[in-house]
């Protein structure tokens, strides 16, 4: 894969990622409003922003061939990975830093898009520079 392709699978990425975080930060803050802990709404978000991520980037970003199940399972452990990272970040933020938890999640994302895009790239879909 040419060195411009992997751009333009970054700026696809980006584009699905601005509309899941949409969908991720949505959902977060629909839970913070039903009254759940801010962690637990931070698990709940996850786990729907992921699968989300799972079918735009299969179809649209990196145009994989793979078996579905499993790279939706390679999918929750990339994610996992970056979710784990972000989770303490996220601690760190509202507990130590006394960051909002409403801005914290955004924080957050300048650890996990870029761990995302590289493990997705090399790992869940297998695409070469």
């Amino acid at each position: 894969m040419r060195l411009s392709e992997s751009w333009l699978q970054f700026i696809k990425f980006g584009i699905v990622g601005v509309a899941n975080t949409g969908i991720g930060l949505g959902s977060y803050y629909l839970m913070l409003w039903l009254g759940c802990h801010y962690l637990i709404a931070n698990v709940g978000s996850w786990v729907i922003s992921v699968f989300n991520a799972f079918y735009w980037n299969n179809k649209y970003v990196f145009k994989s061939n793979a078996i579905w199940w499993r790279a939706l399972i390679k999918t929750y452990i990339s994610y996992g990975a970056s979710f784990v990272s972000g989770t303490v970040l996220l601690y760190i933020l509202v507990e130590w830093c006394g960051i909002s938890e409403m801005l914290a999640p955004i924080c957050t994302l300048l650890l996990t898009i870029p761990m995302n895009f590289l493990l997705n790239k090399f790992w869940t879909f297998k695409s070469r520079l």
